[in-house]
């Protein structure tokens, strides 16, 4: 379980940097963004699962495709789910709906530790409960301070649950699975790279550091993606919802660094939140600590 909490902190750090390093790619829009993301992530994806022997993957969903019908139904929809999450968060901070995002990332672990607890039959230990109490009083106390919710706030809230739910139930809940998400964006992402706001010619001479910059936003993109699909597999689904509360606080912290300032009445909201990632962070030491007494015994010296 260690395991999976660090892969799901180490994709929240990776998004949270990601989100500020986007502000340096001016004078590139949103979707040219979006589609220069898209087209190098998955050359980057498919490097990495070649050199991790994880190709297979792939492979043995390519197979299941000459077998199951469903999965050409499936696998669209499930490409269309992400795509339309990786759009929107590149999207709502250039056109005025930054909040109503950031609120989706916040109400979208408790949906999903609500569908943990009675779809996956998922049992929260003492502390995960206290802090979806806690995070629960955070979300409560944003609806009424917001008067509301927008339809970007429900498309994160509940698109990306039934994203990971729809991934599960087509057994497609693996790095194979995520790289046919991404294949199938390509046509997409092409248009708005190439046809939309700078040109590629324009990027070369205008900006020649910036071909550089694309190509590291990339890198970035394709290693929180691998990092957070492995978390999913490896926690169970409430916990990894829970978890999904570090993002949204790092985004707060990447809000800071551009100038934007919480005021005092956001301020119950965000300490809710912090607190329950406080009593997570405090099971995940305890869970450590346990872990590293009772290794030597399961694991006895052999001599």
């Amino acid at each position: 379980m260690l395991k999976g909490i660090s892969l799901s902190v180490l994709a929240s750090v990776l998004f949270g940097s990601m989100y500020y390093y986007t502000t340096l790619l001016t004078p590139l829009d949103g979707e040219q963004i979006f589609g220069w993301r898209m087209v190098l992530t998955l050359p980057i994806m498919s490097l990495f699962l070649i050199c991790t022997a994880d190709w297979s993957l792939v492979q043995q969903v390519a197979g299941r495709l000459r077998k199951e019908w469903k999965l050409w139904l499936a696998l669209p929809l499930s490409s269309m789910l992400l795509g339309i999450q990786l759009w929107l968060f590149l999207w709502a901070p250039l056109h005025g709906h930054a909040l109503d995002v950031s609120l989706g990332y916040f109400m979208m672990p408790l949906v999903m530790v609500l569908i943990g607890r009675y779809y996956y039959k998922d049992r929260l230990s003492t502390w995960q409960k206290m802090a979806t109490l806690l995070a629960l009083a955070g979300v409560v106390h944003e609806l009424f301070r917001v008067d509301g919710l927008s339809w970007a706030t429900l498309l994160v809230c509940l698109g990306y649950p039934y994203y990971f739910v729809l991934r599960s139930q087509c057994k497609t809940d693996n790095l194979g699975g995520l790289w046919f998400d991404m294949a199938l964006m390509l046509p997409v992402a092409f248009y708005f790279a190439w046809n939309s706001g700078l040109s590629l010619q324009d990027m070369l001479h205008q900006h020649p550091a910036l071909p550089a910059m694309v190509v590291l936003l990339g890198l970035l993109s394709a290693a929180a993606l691998v990092a957070y699909i492995l978390a999913s597999r490896l926690l169970p689904f409430s916990l990894f919802g829970l978890l999904g509360y570090v993002e949204p606080v790092l985004l707060v912290g990447v809000s800071f660094l551009i100038g934007e300032t919480i005021e005092p009445n956001e301020w119950p909201t965000y300490i809710a939140i912090w607190l329950a990632l406080v009593l997570l962070t405090v099971e995940g030491a305890i869970q450590f600590r346990q872990q590293r007494v009772e290794s030597p015994k399961t694991n006895p010296d052999p001599d």
